[in-house]
């Protein structure tokens, strides 16, 4: 007989009866999705799948301090939860002092939905948007394009259990489409994205009319351009990636202690005055700011983790977040800090929020950015940036890639596209140099996504974007 497969919730209240930890925090969650794939014009996979992640942490307090134990798993039944609880307590036992050590968060209202059934997702998200696809193709196909790409939704709800009474509960719905053409008569490549809830406002006759509009830009004529620096456009996927690679290296404890871009030099007066928040970064009014309940770009409004890193540690798990600005007209005003961050660097606490805002005030669309650029003298417009890796941390100085389609701009129109460049630009400095924003829109980052997916962001407008070298991709 197959054993009956237990509510979430009940893993959760069976893992914190079996431990015998100090102190214990449950997180378990459910996992939904459906998926659509596609390349040169026709479906290639379609399917929908579900799972369960259950994550386990104990905590052992001893004479040297206390230490923390996590163990992730797939429990499917209660039988399934003990060796977890098991090998979190024995980890716990085996680690050291754990760095960020705090006792476990309590107090906190249950939430309301919390015994109610996990969200889910099906095919039927798809039932408008794939007949719509399909006239896609058959479009691209008769004017000689070739599109490829994927369409995925996932429903993730998430229950949070602890030995202090905490019962909390989050459902994130996330939707992404990614979009790519080539010009069958030519070596042109063009990609977009859209990031969507539910598919209701995504059409991709839409993007595959923008896609085509690109193919032909770019066939309008090919420049080769040498390294340099260069006036630029970036679309706001492009800009999210930069920023939220920003944000992500935005830790106050690895700033107090000098090892980031947002360290002070030099110091200054008590703990937090070794870190540059205070300091003007931007001539633009920009505000950088993550709100939980920010309208169409929910997260979890606590902190929710598996795993202490430089971003969340496990011993805040369920800690409230609130809207947070941490960048206000071009200053900064916060750094990332959990509970124990803030107290050893007299920093707010201000825990990392999993999404992104980044305004200025700007009304222009990318087009209306388009059509005021290049008249004293040519202009970049970007397409998308992949393979950004880190190569000084003191400047944060990253590079990266450009990718499907760097195109050249003349007296407000694009003219052709140009070849693609590895690039190397600091975020903290780019925007410190950026001289125009444009109207702020929800968007998804190309090379972050995954971390990043619920990001809104302005096109920027840029004097001197550095392409350190030409790249052979396309």
């Amino acid at each position: 007989m197959t054993a009956r497969r237990n509510r979430p919730q009940e893993i959760v209240e069976r893992a914190l009866a079996l431990s015998r930890a100090d102190g214990c925090a449950v997180v378990v969650a459910e996992r939904s999705s459906a998926d659509l794939r596609w390349a040169r014009n026709a479906l290639t996979t379609n399917g929908t799948a579900r799972g369960r992640a259950v994550t386990v942490i104990a905590t052992v307090g001893g004479g040297q301090g206390t230490a923390a134990g996590v163990v992730s798993g797939s429990a499917v039944t209660a039988d399934d939860v003990e060796p977890l609880v098991r090998a979190a307590e024995e980890a716990a036992r085996g680690a050291g002092p754990a760095d960020d050590a705090q006792p476990l968060v309590a107090d906190v209202p249950h939430s309301p939905a919390y015994a109610e059934p996990p969200a889910g997702t099906s095919a039927a998200v798809f039932d408008a948007f794939a007949p719509a696809l399909g006239e896609s193709f058959a479009r691209a196909r008769a004017e000689g394009r070739e599109l490829y790409g994927y369409a995925r939704h996932q429903t993730v709800t998430s229950y949070l259990g602890t030995s202090t009474g905490l019962r909390l509960r989050h459902d994130q719905p996330m939707g992404r489409v990614e979009l790519n053409a080539k010009d069958v008569r030519g070596p042109g490549s063009a990609w977009l994205s859209r990031a969507t809830d539910a598919f209701a406002d995504v059409d991709p006759r839409e993007l595959d009319a923008e896609l085509a509009m690109r193919l032909a830009w770019a066939a309008r004529g090919r420049v080769e351009l040498p390294a340099g620096r260069y006036p630029t456009l970036l679309p706001p996927a492009a800009v999210a990636d930069l920023v939220c690679y920003q944000q992500l290296r935005a830790d106050a404890r690895d700033a107090a202690e000098g090892r980031t871009v947002f360290a002070r030099p030099g110091g200054g007066a008590g703990p937090g005055g070794r870190t540059r928040v205070g300091e003007k970064l931007s001539g633009l009014p920009l505000t950088l700011r993550s709100d939980p309940y920010a309208p169409g770009l929910e997260c979890a409004p606590f902190v929710l983790t598996d795993g202490s890193d430089t971003r969340l540690s496990v011993f805040d798990s369920g800690l409230p977040l609130a809207a947070t600005d941490w960048i206000r007209d071009g200053v900064l005003e916060r750094l990332t800090a959990g509970r124990h961050t803030a107290a050893l660097t007299g920093l707010p606490v201000a825990p990392y929020t999993d999404n992104l805002i980044l305004e200025a005030g700007g009304s222009r669309s990318l087009d209306e950015m388009v059509a005021a650029s290049g008249h004293d003298g040519p202009e970049l417009l970007l397409t998308s940036l992949w393979y950004i890796r880190e190569v000084d941390p003191a400047t944060l100085l990253v590079t990266g890639l450009t990718r499907d389609g760097v195109l050249l701009v003349r007296d407000g129109e694009v003219v052709g596209e140009v070849n693609n460049f590895r690039f190397n630009e600091s975020p903290v400095d780019l925007l410190s140099r950026a001289v125009e924003a444009g109207r702020t829109e929800r968007t998804v980052p190309r090379d972050l996504a995954k971390v990043c997916p619920r990001a809104a962001m302005p096109a920027l407008r840029v004097p001197d974007f550095h392409m350190s070298s030409v790249s052979k991709g396309v």
